[in-house]
C-alpha cells in the first residue's frame, strides 16, 4: 500500500462513521457497504500504524496493571512470590528488573504472558 495522506485518513474515518450503521453481523461479506467498510478500515489502520504507533508496555507497567486488575497489593504479590514488598516496589517503579526466576513467578501469579514480559 502506498503512503496514506492525512486527508485520506480523515476521509476514511468519516466514511467509517457513515458505514457502521449500515453494516451488521448479518450483512454478507460481499455487500458493497461491507467491502467499503473493510477498505476504509484498512486505510485507517495503515495510517495509524505509521503515525500513532503503540509502544509495548514496560515490565513495570505490566506488573502495575496486573495488580490493579486483580485488586492485589504489592505486599500481597510479594508474599505470593516470596520476595520483599520493597523488591516489588523496585519492579513497579522501574528501579530494578526481575530475574528470570522472578519473572516466571510474576507471569504465573499475575497471568502475564512470557512474551509480554520479555517485550516481544
Amino acid at each position: 500500500m502506498s503512503k496514506i495522506t492525512k486527508e485520506q485518513y480523515e476521509f476514511a474515518l468519516e466514511r467509517i462513521e457513515e458505514l457502521l450503521p449500515l453494516v451488521t453481523d448479518e450483512t454478507p461479506a460481499n455487500d458493497r457497504n461491507a467491502i467499503e467498510l473493510t477498505m476504509m478500515s484498512d486505510v485507517v489502520i495503515e495510517y495509524e500504524k505509521e503515525h500513532y504507533p503503540i509502544e509495548k508496555p514496560s515490565v513495570a507497567d505490566l506488573i502495575e496493571l496486573s495488580l490493579e486488575e486483580k485488586k492485589m497489593t504489592q505486599k500481597q504479590l510479594a508474599f505470593l512470590i516470596g520476595v520483599s514488598p520493597s523488591r516489588i516496589n523496585d519492579y513497579v517503579t522501574g528501579r530494578a528488573e526481575p530475574t528470570l526466576k522472578i519473572a516466571r513467578l510474576l507471569c504465573r501469579t499475575l497471568n502475564i504472558t512470557p512474551a509480554a514480559m520479555l517485550g516481544c
